[in-house]
C-alpha cells in the first residue's frame, strides 16, 4: 500500500512539473506603461481650479476595458515621478500622513504590476518613500539605488511577471543624477550607480537565474540623445542602455517628459523598442507582443507593435471617480483654505525681463527666514499669476512650484559675483545695437518660447547691481553696494539664502559659475530647513496676514533705453500685448 502511495505521488509530481514547464503555442500580451504622472490622479487642476484633459481615471478606464475584453494578457507598469506636482500628492506626502497614501490607494486599485521610483519620488524624503514601499501591493524598483551599509539594492532591482506561461522580467533603473539636485539628507544611506553598469550586472543575473522569455527595461531616465557617451554617469541614459546592454527587448523611459517611439540596435544587432509616454498621463505606452512558440527551439518568436494611446480621447472611469471622490474633496477643501491677503496682483511674466515684485516677494521671505545678507531666486513658472485679495493654499503652489528646501550657505563676494555672471549668461544675450534680440527666444509650431531654462534665471536681493547688455560673459555684472548702504567686498564671506536645488549644484551656478566643487558645496552649507520652502512661505504669509508687495529695484539692466525697448517688443513676442 505504501509503495502504491509513493508511486501515485511520484506520477503527480511529474504531471505538475510537465504542466509548469509547458509553454502555450501562442500568447498575446499588452504591456501598458505610464510615466511622470506628477499627481495627475484626477482630471482637475486644483491649483488653477479648473478641469483638465488627462488623468489616471482615464488610464484606468482604458486598462479596465482592455482587461475585460480578454483578448490580451495585460501588464500595467509605472515609470516613476508620481509623488510631486499636485496638491493631491503633496497632501498625502506632508499633511495627512496617518492614513494610507493616496497613490497607494489608487495604484493598488488600478492593479499595477510593478513600478520604478523616480527622482521626484525620492524628493519628499525617506519618511514618504519608505512608507510607500510598504503600502504598495507591487514592487517599487531601482536596481542602481544601492544601500551604503551593505551594498544591496535599497529598492527591489527587478521583478518577474508571468502570463499564461510567458515569463516577463522587468528591470527598474532610476536616473543617477539625484545627488546633483537633492540634499543628501533626502537620500541618506543610498548611492546611485551608473545605469549601463547596473543594467549589465542585473541582466546577467536575470538571464542566468530567471531565464525570461521577455525583458522590459523600466527606466526613469530620459532617452538621452544629447549624450554622446563621454559622461561616465549621464542623467538620461535609456538609449545608451538599449545600445550597450544585451537581452533587453523593450524600454519604457521617462523623466524628460518627451513623447517617443524609437527602435535601437543592441550589441547583438537586435532591435530594441524605446517608448516614452510623455507626462501627466497624457499618453499610455501600449506595446502588443505576440509570442509564438518555435517548435524546434522551444523559444518564443516575439513580434512587438508599439502604440501611444492619447488619454484625452478616453472618458473617465465612473467606478474610479466614485471610489476616490471623498479623497479628492478633502484635498480640494484644503487648497481652498485662506492663508492671507495680497494688496496687489503679481505675475511671473515680468520676472523674465528684470527685477519684479513676484521674485522680490520670494527673495524677502527667504532673507527673513534665513536671516541672510543676500538671497538668490528664480521664476519657477513661466506664466503664473496671483491676484490681489484673499490668498488661498492653492496660490502657494503658483508662488512656489517645487518641494525645495531653503538652504543657507556661506559664499564670498567673488563667488556671488561669479554666480550672477553665470546666471545672466543664458538669460540675456549680448547686444551690439538697440534692435538686437535680448532674450533667447525661438519660434516653434506652437508659437514663440524661451529657448533657455527660465527657472535658472537667478537674480539677487540684498545687493545693488547692474547688468550690462553690451558686455560679454564675465564682465556683465557690476555690483555697486550692499542694499543697506554698506560696501560690497569680494573678499568677505556673506550669509546667502537659496533653494536646495541651486545649493546642491543644480543649474551649475555654484559650480561652473562660482567655481565651487561638490565637496565645497557641502562644507558651505550652514543650515537647511526640514520642510519644503512652500510650507515656510505659507507660515510667513499667515503670520503677516496682509502682504503689500513692492519691487525693490535693487538691480537694473543697462543701457536702460535698450532694455526698455527690448522688453516691450519681446514681451509681445512671448505673451502678446499687455
Amino acid at each position: 500500500m505504501k509503495k502504491l502511495y509513493f508511486y501515485f505521488l511520484f506520477v503527480n509530481v511529474l504531471l505538475i512539473a510537465s504542466c509548469v514547464d509547458k509553454k502555450a503555442d501562442h500568447v498575446q500580451v499588452k504591456i501598458m506603461g505610464t510615466s511622470d504622472v506628477h499627481g495627475a490622479l484626477f482630471p482637475y487642476d486644483l491649483v488653477g481650479d479648473r478641469e483638465t484633459e488627462t488623468s489616471l481615471s482615464q488610464v484606468y478606464a482604458y486598462v479596465d476595458g482592455e482587461r475585460k475584453k480578454g483578448e490580451s494578457e495585460i501588464v500595467l507598469l509605472d515609470n516613476g515621478d508620481i509623488l510631486q506636482g499636485d496638491p493631491l500628492v503633496y497632501y498625502s506626502n506632508f499633511e495627512k500622513t496617518e492614513t494610507k497614501h493616496i497613490c497607494a490607494e489608487i495604484m493598488n486599485f488600478m492593479q499595477y504590476d510593478a513600478a520604478t521610483i523616480g527622482n521626484h519620488d525620492i524628493e519628499p524624503g525617506h519618511e514618504v518613500y519608505d512608507r510607500l514601499v510598504k503600502e504598495y501591493q507591487f514592487p517599487w524598483m531601482a536596481a542602481n539605488a544601492v544601500r551604503n551599509s551593505d551594498g544591496k539594492t535599497y529598492f527591489k532591482p527587478y521583478t518577474i511577471i508571468e502570463r499564461k506561461g510567458v515569463k516577463i522580467a522587468v528591470l527598474g533603473l532610476i536616473t543617477p543624477a539625484i545627488p546633483k539636485w537633492l540634499p543628501e539628507k533626502i537620500w541618506s544611506g543610498i548611492h546611485f550607480k551608473p545605469m549601463i553598469e547596473s543594467a549589465k550586472k542585473w541582466m546577467k543575473i536575470i538571464q542566468e537565474k530567471e531565464k525570461p522569455d521577455f525583458v522590459v527595461g523600466l527606466f526613469h531616465s530620459g532617452a538621452g540623445e544629447e549624450h554622446k557617451g563621454e559622461e561616465s554617469n549621464p542623467e538620461n541614459a535609456s538609449i545608451l542602455v538599449a545600445k550597450n546592454v544585451s537581452g533587453i527587448d523593450m524600454v519604457i523611459c521617462g523623466h524628460d517628459h518627451q513623447e517617443n517611439v524609437l527602435w535601437i540596435e543592441n550589441p547583438d544587432k537586435e532591435k530594441v523598442l524605446v517608448i516614452n509616454p510623455k507626462s501627466r498621463a497624457r499618453y499610455i505606452a501600449e506595446v502588443t507582443i505576440d509570442f509564438t512558440l518555435d517548435p524546434q527551439t522551444k523559444k518564443y518568436i516575439k513580434a512587438m507593435k508599439p502604440n501611444l494611446v492619447e488619454v484625452k480621447d478616453i472618458s473617465v472611469s465612473k467606478e474610479y471617480n466614485e471610489k476616490f471622490q471623498p479623497l479628492f474633496d478633502e484635498v480640494k477643501n484644503y487648497v481652498s483654505r485662506p492663508v492671507g491677503t495680497f494688496k496687489k496682483s503679481i505675475t511671473t511674466k515680468d520676472a523674465m525681463f528684470g527685477d519684479s515684485p513676484f521674485i522680490d516677494l520670494i527673495q524677502n521671505i527667504q532673507m527673513d527666514l534665513a536671516e541672510a545678507d543676500i538671497s538668490f531666486a528664480a521664476p519657477l513658472s513661466y506664466n503664473a499669476k496671483i491676484d490681489s485679495g484673499e490668498l488661498q493654499v492653492r496660490d502657494l503652489f503658483k508662488l512656489y512650484r517645487f518641494e525645495n528646501l531653503l538652504y543657507t550657505m556661506n559664499l564670498t563676494g567673488k563667488e556671488i559675483h561669479g554666480f550672477l555672471e553665470f546666471s545672466y549668461k543664458d538669460w540675456f544675450q549680448k547686444m551690439e545695437k538697440a534692435s538686437d534680440p535680448m532674450l533667447f527666444i525661438e519660434k516653434t509650431d506652437k508659437g514663440n518660447r524661451l529657448s533657455t531654462m527660465f527657472f535658472n534665471y537667478d537674480s539677487a536681493e540684498g545687493i545693488d547691481y547692474e547688468v550690462d547688455l553690451t558686455k560679454a560673459y564675465g564682465n556683465r555684472v557690476k555690483i555697486l553696494r550692499m542694499s543697506n548702504g554698506e560696501a560690497f567686498d569680494e573678499a568677505k564671506t556673506y550669509r546667502v539664502a537659496l533653494n536646495s536645488y541651486r545649493g546642491n549644484g543644480g543649474g551649475n551656478h555654484l559650480t561652473t559659475g562660482a567655481g565651487l566643487s561638490k565637496e565645497e558645496l557641502i562644507s558651505r552649507l550652514v543650515n537647511s530647513t526640514t520642510k519644503d520652502l512652500r510650507y515656510y512661505l505659507m507660515k510667513w504669509i499667515e503670520k503677516k496676514g496682509t502682504v503689500d508687495i513692492h519691487c525693490n529695484q535693487n538691480w537694473k539692466v543697462v543701457p536702460e533705453a535698450w532694455h526698455a525697448a527690448a522688453k516691450k517688443r519681446e514681451y509681445e513676442l512671448l505673451y502678446g500685448e499687455e
